[in-house]
């Protein structure tokens, strides 16, 4: 049964850089053809997606957050992570870690909450 899990801290203070880690577990994050995505969710907001890694490393981020992001892998632990930088209270929301299959998101993670706040 493949699994995703996100980590990392629920409360982040202005201008720092939020880190958040997913872990993957019953498959493999090289296997062919999947994208290792990132999605939030504000409060009373829909879901905005962030960004993706490949099974090949290839990187795509929304143009709207392009220059806080950076997202990458660690094969040898098979997860991947999310660094947002220079966050302000409108970054905060539920963060998801997500699979992605021919333009379909068909695994996520739980999400999990993270507060912009001093």
């Amino acid at each position: 049964q493949v699994q995703l899990q996100e980590s990392g801290p629920g409360l982040v203070k202005p201008s720092q850089t939020l880190s958040l880690t997913c872990t993957i577990s019953g498959a493999s994050i090289t296997t062919r053809d999947y994208f290792w995505s990132w999605i939030r969710q504000p409060p009373g907001k829909g879901l905005e997606w962030i960004g993706y890694i490949s099974y090949d490393y290839r990187v795509y981020v929304s143009p709207s957050l392009k220059s806080r992001t950076s997202i990458s892998r660690d094969t040898s632990k098979n997860q991947f992570t999310l660094q947002l930088s220079s966050v302000t209270p409108e970054d905060t929301a539920v963060y998801y870690c997500a699979r992605e299959l021919d333009f379909d998101h068909d695994l996520w993670g739980q999400g999990t909450q993270v507060t912009v706040s001093s």
